[in-house]
C-alpha cells in the first residue's frame, strides 16, 4: 500500500502541515525534483505557521507554490483536456465553519487556488465552473493567464503519449495538495489539479469538489486526496476519512483504510494525506509513488519523501 508510520502531534501540539504532489509513477529521474517541490511548498507554509499564521493561509501558499511549478499537475504545466486546452480544478475549506469555496474547468490562471479562497471568502457560493469561474476571477481583481504561459512542453507530450495509446491517462506529476492545523487549532485543506491527462472537455473530478477530494472540520481534521477522481467522488472519500478521525481514528489508519477502499470497492488507484484536530498526521497510497512532506511543531523538522 505505502505509507509512513507516524504519530506527530499530540494534543495541545500546536501547528502541523502535509502536502502531497499526487499519487502516481513518477519516473525515478524526476522524482528529486518532486520531492524538493513539496519540501518547498512546506518550508513556505513553516513559515506562515510559526509566524503564528491562519491554516487557510499556510495551505494556500503551499498549493500555490506547487501550482508554480511544473514538474506538478496543478496550474503550470497541468494536465490537458483532449483538445489540448487547460481546465484547471481547485477548493479550498477551513475546519471553523465549514467555509468552502472552489473553482472548476477553469481557464488558464496562475493559482486556480487563490481564486478558490477568493469564493470561500465571498461566502455567497461555494463552487463556479467554467465560464462562471473565469467571470467570478475577473470580477474579483484576478488576472488571467494564457495558455502560451501555462501550458508546458512536458504536458502536451504526455497528451501525445495518452491519446495514441502509448500511456494511460494517469499523471506522474498528479493533483497537489495541504492539510494544515494552526497554533489556535484551526484544520484547512487545499487540493489543485489540471485533471485527467486527455480527458473531455467539461470534466470535472473530485478535486474541486468538497466532501470528495477536500474536506475539513475542526472537530475532527482535514484531507486532501489524489487519484481515481471518479472513484474518489462516489465514494465521498474526504468526508468519509475525516469522519473517521471524528470517530476516534488515528490519521495513519484512516489514511491506510480510505486507500483500502479506494482497492477493495472501486478497484481503483490513488493517496490520501490528513491531519486531525491534534496536529497528528497521515499518509498513505496505493500507486507506485506519491510524493509528499510534512512538518509540526513538536517534530521540530521537515520529513519528505516519496511512500
Amino acid at each position: 500500500m505505502g505509507a509512513i508510520e507516524t504519530s506527530w502531534g499530540h494534543a495541545g501540539a500546536g501547528w502541523a502541515i502535509a502536502v502531497h504532489g499526487g499519487a502516481g509513477a513518477v519516473p525515478f529521474e524526476r522524482r528529486e525534483d518532486h520531492v524538493a517541490g513539496c519540501r518547498r511548498a512546506v518550508e513556505i507554509a513553516v513559515e506562515i505557521l510559526r509566524g503564528r499564521g491562519s491554516a487557510l493561509d499556510a495551505a494556500q501558499a503551499a498549493v500555490e507554490s506547487l501550482e508554480d511549478n511544473p514538474a506538478f499537475n496543478a496550474g503550470t504545466g497541468g494536465s490537458l483536456n483532449r483538445d489540448g486546452r487547460l481546465e484547471l480544478d481547485a477548493s479550498i475549506m477551513e475546519g471553523t465553519n465549514l467555509a468552502a469555496g472552489a473553482v472548476c474547468a477553469l481557464p488558464p490562471y496562475a493559482h486556480p487556488i487563490a481564486i478558490a479562497r477568493a469564493v470561500l471568502h465571498e461566502g455567497r457560493h461555494v463552487l463556479y465552473a467554467a465560464a462562471g469561474a473565469d467571470a467570478f476571477a475577473r470580477e474579483h481583481g484576478f488576472s488571467p493567464s494564457s495558455e502560451a504561459t501555462m501550458v508546458t512542453e512536458a504536458a502536451r507530450l504526455q497528451l501525445s503519449e495518452v491519446t495514441s495509446g502509448r500511456a494511460s491517462a494517469g499523471w506522474a506529476g498528479g493533483t497537489v495538495g495541504a492539510v494544515v492545523r494552526d497554533v489556535y487549532g484551526v484544520v484547512a485543506a487545499a487540493t489543485s489539479t489540471g485533471g485527467t491527462m486527455g480527458k473531455d472537455p467539461g470534466r470535472v473530478g473530485d478535486s474541486p469538489l468538497i466532501g470528495a477530494g477536500t474536506y475539513a472540520d475542526n472537530a475532527a481534521g482535514a484531507c486532501s486526496n489524489t487519484g481515481n477522481g471518479e472513484a474518489v467522488i462516489k465514494l465521498a472519500l474526504a468526508k468519509t476519512a475525516t469522519d473517521w478521525l471524528r470517530d476516534g481514528m488515528l490519521p495513519q489508519a484512516a489514511a491506510e483504510m480510505a486507500v483500502s477502499q479506494l482497492s477493495e470497492r472501486m478497484g481503483a488507484k490513488g493517496g490520501i494525506i490528513l491531519v486531525d484536530y491534534e496536529g497528528r498526521i497521515g499518509i498513505a497510497r496505493n500507486t507506485e509513488t506519491m510524493t509528499w512532506a510534512a512538518a509540526s511543531e513538536s517534530l521540530e523538522r521537515i520529513v519528505f519523501g516519496i511512500v
